[in-house]
């Protein structure tokens, strides 16, 4: 059935100047055959009017851990994986009930996760996975505290050994987590904030594990995203070849500059550590005390280097590290990088056409243009006018996921 969206504004995702009554039309397998201005519906057309609305991608989260919750600790270890998964599921349909209809779990989520929702078994955004974050013992994705009491997943037929040391058991572990279905190596290359042993500003790999690792993935085809807060880290994963760096507190300028040169990927999650503090005061024991700390220590440099970093022209890709935030409330990071210092437009071109670059799925998704998947937007509001809107999901009138609606509130 071809159907056809008319009377939109649009704003097709690349940062051209929104198009005021303009329309879209889909195919029967998904996808835009026609979109722009003074659209003409096909004869046999589901023609549905949005009446002045905005038109736009559906948004991408480049940063996000589905199966992820903060909880007091002692909930967190009495969850069986086998529950974990029921949470994912509420997780995943609260992502794409806010706008989110694409993914990247940057670690939690296994490969059958993204089958079930791939096969219409759950409702939730489109997948990539990265299985596992690889860390150094010690590291930020070793979740192993002072008693000795594993908070994390712990290695199954799922979830391959992600806490290694050395060259060797780097090649072996890349290897497991591409035989697992990872579509991204992520490790850390740095200390983290929720972590309990180490600081933002630590280094964890030398430089000859991370070349392993990118060396891995690249003879796969894939690519790596790193975990990197403190700037020694974020240059050796960068200096390695690493793609995509999350976070990226501590950039200086001229990490800035080799990024901007190398074209990598900054996936800021601005509101990741808001949450960490709203956890703090809302739920008790629920976040260690240095992690309060941790956070309060970043927060300032966090948002300065971010502001720094996107004027110089690094290509920033949006993610919340959502598992860490509440899931559902994705939207928030597009005003907070509006707040600090991107224009709205600029917000959601790096929700949508960045993200889709950062994602490698800009061939498919990331703007409304021919051939392209429809994966879309219908906006009670003009985000451009007021960046928030896109946070209410009451303002979300339409979302569509490869030309099927998953919600439809079109009058």
């Amino acid at each position: 059935m071809t159907t056809a969206i008319v009377g939109a504004t649009l704003i097709d995702g690349t940062g051209a100047d929104p198009l005021h009554g303009a329309g879209v039309v889909i195919d029967d397998a998904g996808r835009i055959v026609d979109v722009g201005a003074n659209v003409a519906p096909p004869r046999d057309a589901v023609v549905r009017d949005a009446g002045g609305r905005t038109l736009m991608p559906g948004m991408i989260d480049c940063h996000v851990h589905l199966y992820g919750r903060v909880g007091p600790l002692q909930e967190r270890l009495l969850t069986p994986p086998s529950l974990a998964l029921f949470y994912g599921a509420r997780n995943a349909l609260r992502t794409l009930d806010a706008g989110i209809t694409t993914v990247r779990d940057a670690g939690g989520s296994p490969a059958g996760f993204k089958m079930a929702i791939e096969r219409g078994l759950i409702p939730g955004p489109r997948m990539r996975i990265a299985i596992a974050m690889l860390s150094q013992t010690g590291g930020h994705g070793d979740s192993t505290m002072p008693s000795g009491a594993v908070t994390g997943v712990r290695a199954g037929p799922e979830w391959p050994e992600h806490v290694v040391d050395g060259p060797d058991e780097v090649r072996r572990a890349v290897r497991a987590l591409l035989r697992a279905g990872a579509d991204f190596i992520k490790l850390a290359s740095t200390g983290g904030v929720l972590s309990p042993s180490d600081e933002p500003a630590h280094t964890a790999f030398t430089p000859e594990e991370i070349r392993v690792m990118v060396y891995e993935a690249r003879a796969a085809g894939k690519t790596c995203m790193a975990h990197a807060q403190g700037a020694d880290g974020i240059r050796n994963a960068v200096e390695a070849g690493v793609e995509s760096i999350e976070h990226g507190i501590y950039l200086d300028d001229a990490l800035i500059e080799e990024m901007k040169r190398r074209r990598n990927f900054l996936v800021p999650t601005l509101v990741a550590p808001m949450w960490v503090l709203r956890h703090a005061e809302r739920s008790p024991g629920s976040v260690l005390p240095q992690a309060v700390r941790k956070t309060k220590d970043v927060m300032e440099a966090h948002r300065a280097n971010f502001a720094r970093a996107a004027a110089a022209g690094v290509r920033i890709a949006m993610g919340t590290d959502s598992g860490v935030g509440h899931h559902g409330s994705n939207a928030e990071e597009l005003e907070q990088m509006v707040a600090a210092g991107l224009t709205p437009m600029q917000a959601i071109v790096a929700s949508t056409k960045t993200a889709s670059e950062c994602l490698h799925l800009q061939h498919e998704i990331g703007t409304l243009e021919r051939g392209k998947l429809a994966d879309l937007l219908i906006v009670d509001g003009d985000p451009l006018a007021d960046i928030a809107v896109l946070r209410d999901p009451a303002r979300l009138a339409l979302i569509m996921q490869a030309g099927r609606a998953h919600k439809d509130a079109l009058a």
